[in-house]
């Protein structure tokens, strides 16, 4: 079998997949059930100043059925006394030490507050550190979390107090609350830190309570604006890593990929945009620590498949895929095709393209059952046919080229080719 143990900044552990910092990790309870249920590593849940939290404290967006699709929450960082969580730490590094244990951090804005936090934690003889730059509520009134993110100048400032005493390695974890994560991402790693990771929640209101006119959670008539993660959240998680993987300065790191990952194929996907770990928490929050078996085992069989040896054969793979539009190939075409066999005649794909595309479907009445064929002359290749059809591979794009040579748009106007070629 594939080897999928993880060499992350030399901090080793079984499997890459971590549990990331959220109340899965508050306790020594909790990381000694993950541990024992086969989880790789956990982002302890952050240690600072001490905070009171609110009850209630959780709300998720459900989606065709399905509960948790996203999902928000307004908790903030530990409660627990600080002496407790350096000692739970201790005793779960003593009884599992091939793990990785990373500690989250998020001390008050100033050099000293930073450094004596360094110092208690590194005493528990933890692998690792990750700064929360990213909690989007809360915290932001205290010049902490997103606040500290969502400014370069300041995240550079405390990354370079952080690395004046840490002697262990440093992870920066980016807020998402951004226009982009680059700047900075390329701020942190100039100031030194060892590695990235992302995202953190983003900011939401996941809706409103129709009786009582106050959106979730609800804390004694009022709310605020949440963390949101979860499924939802994955495509724009897999958008901000690859801008992280593919700039020149943050790509020099490695990357802690976090965001939606409930399955082996989620993880995957993240590791194929540069990240070396994943961090996992709504999906366990909802289903428990075993989930941990069906990804070690996923993983494993996929790369036995595709003939990948370690998780360093494929890492980052894919982020030479992503380029720019108009360096895409215009002559590259696609149209769609119903299999008649498997056709089950909803009419979804012929109301889709008739109501909201261009009108490329062909619709026969009939008894018992309406059948409906591609305009190959008036089909885009959009692909919605394809994507709201309820049957798996009844409707397949196959590839009509309009030219044999590659040609984007850039080349296109430079030759001035009519619009409407095509």
């Amino acid at each position: 079998m594939a080897d999928i143990s993880s060499n992350f900044l030399g901090i080793k552990s079984p499997n890459p997949f971590w549990l990331a910092s959220a109340p899965p990790t508050d306790k020594k309870f909790n990381v000694l059930r993950a541990f024992e249920a086969g989880w790789g590593g956990v982002v302890w849940k952050t240690l600072g100043s001490q905070v009171k939290n609110v009850s209630s404290r959780y709300s998720a967006v459900d989606f065709n059925g399905g509960r948790v699709m996203g999902f928000n929450n307004i908790e903030l960082i530990s409660d627990r006394p600080l002496h407790i969580n350096l000692e739970e730490i201790a005793e779960c590094i003593r009884l599992f030490p091939d793990r990785a244990m990373i500690v989250s951090l998020m001390a008050d804005n100033d050099r000293k507050s930073w450094h004596e936090l360094i110092k208690k934690v590194e005493d528990t003889g933890a692998h690792g550190f990750e700064l929360n730059f990213g909690c989007p509520h809360g915290m932001t009134e205290r010049g902490m979390g997103a606040s500290v993110g969502q400014d370069p100048g300041i995240a550079k400032m405390v990354v370079e107090w952080v690395m004046e005493a840490a002697s262990i390695p440093v992870i920066t974890k980016l807020t998402p609350n951004v226009h982009s994560v680059v700047p900075t991402g390329k701020a942190v790693v100039e100031a030194g830190t060892n590695a990235l990771s992302l995202i953190n929640t983003i900011q939401s209101v996941t809706g409103i309570d129709l009786d009582t006119l106050v959106p979730n959670p609800y804390v004694a008539g009022k709310s605020v604006f949440g963390g949101y993660c979860g499924p939802a959240v994955k495509p724009i998680a897999l958008k901000m890593l690859a801008t992280i993987s593919q700039d020149p300065v943050t790509s020099t790191v490695p990357i802690s990929g976090i965001g939606g990952v409930s399955t082996w194929k989620d993880a995957v996907e993240f590791m194929l945009l540069g990240s070396s770990t994943v961090q996992v928490c709504t999906a366990v929050m909802k289903h428990g620590f075993r989930i941990i078996e069906d990804l070690c085992e996923g993983l494993n069989n996929w790369m036995d498949e595709k003939g990948f040896s370690t998780i360093n054969d494929f890492i980052g793979k894919s982020v030479p895929t992503l380029t720019h539009w108009e360096d895409l190939d215009i002559n590259y075409h696609h149209v769609a095709h119903i299999n008649q066999d498997k056709c089950i005649h909803c009419g979804l794909c012929y109301i889709a393209c008739e109501d909201t595309s261009h009108q490329s479907i062909s619709l026969t009445y009939g008894k018992p059952y309406n059948t409906y064929a591609i305009k190959e002359e008036e089909c885009v290749g959009c692909n919605l046919c394809q994507l709201i059809c309820p049957v798996d591979k009844c409707i397949t794009m196959v590839v009509q080229r309009k030219g044999d040579e590659y040609v984007n748009w850039k080349e296109w106007q430079k030759r001035g080719l009519p619009l409407n070629d095509h």
